[in-house]
C-alpha cells in the first residue's frame, strides 16, 4: 500500500524547502494513484491535488485516469499541470494535450512489452522451433549507431 497522504504533504514540503534554501530548480511531480489503484475518483484526486499544491507541488501525476472526460475535469481542477500515464486504450497524445495535460508518461509501458516479445519469441523457440517473432528488429549496425552514439567500438 501507498504512503498516506498526510505524510506525503510532509516529504513535498520538506523537498519545496530543501530545494529552495539550495537555490535548486527543483520541479515535484506528486503522483496521486486514486485511479491506478481504484482507490477514489475526481473529487477526491482533487482534494489531494490541492494539498500536495499548497505543499509545494509544481505538477500532478496521475496514472490510470485516460478517460477523457475525467482527464477533463482533473485539469480544470487542478491549479498546475497534470500528467498522465499512457498506454494500450488511452487516447493519443494530441487529444490529451488538446484536453490540457502537460505531460505523459508511458511508465512501465515499455519495458513490460519488452518483456513481453522476450517471453513470446522464447515461448516460439521453445514450442515450434521457430523465431520469426523476432522480426523488425535491429540489424547489428543499427543497434550500435543508436546506442553507440554513431561509434564503432
Amino acid at each position: 500500500m501507498g504512503v498516506p497522504p498526510d505524510e506525503v504533504w510532509g516529504r513535498i514540503a520538506a523537498a519545496r524547502a530543501a530545494a529552495d534554501a539550495a537555490d535548486v530548480p527543483l520541479f515535484v511531480n506528486a503522483r496521486i494513484d486514486t485511479f491506478l489503484r481504484g482507490a477514489g475518483g475526481v473529487d477526491l484526486t482533487l482534494e489531494r491535488a490541492a494539498a500536495f499544491r499548497a505543499a509545494g507541488a509544481d505538477g500532478i501525476f496521475v496514472p490510470g485516469a485516460v478517460d477523457p472526460g475525467i482527464v477533463k475535469e482533473l485539469v480544470d481542477g487542478v491549479d498546475g499541470p497534470v500528467n498522465i500515464m499512457v498506454g494500450p486504450g488511452a487516447p493519443p497524445v494530441a487529444d490529451l494535450a488538446a484536453l490540457g495535460v502537460a505531460r505523459v508518461s508511458a511508465g512501465a509501458g515499455i519495458p513490460m512489452a519488452v518483456h513481453a516479445l522476450v517471453h513470446r519469441a522464447a515461448r516460439e523457440l521453445l514450442d515450434a522451433g521457430t523465431y520469426d517473432s523476432l522480426a523488425g528488429g535491429y540489424d547489428y549496425g543499427e543497434l550500435n549507431a543508436l546506442l553507440g552514439g554513431g561509434r564503432q567500438r
